[in-house]
């Protein structure tokens, strides 16, 4: 399961390296005024250093072997 989880930190922090950041967007909070109804939307933006520390995170992940107990 951690093997999973760092393998998509590492293909998700070169994805956002790569691009120089993501944005996406996502639906907002409608808005009803005098019967007219507007649907809005929110953008939200992923900076480049989010993805350099998961990449760091997804690689550190795969390199510390599990303690034995």
């Amino acid at each position: 399961m951690k093997t999973i989880i760092a393998v998509c930190l590492v293909v998700l922090g070169i994805v956002v390296l790569a691009y120089s950041g993501l944005s996406f967007t996502t639906p907002g909070k409608p808005i009803e005024f005098l019967g007219i109804h507007i649907e809005t939307t929110d953008n939200h933006f992923i900076p480049p250093a989010v993805g350099a520390l998961m990449l760091v995170g997804g690689i550190v992940l795969l390199l510390i072997k599990p303690r034995r107990v």
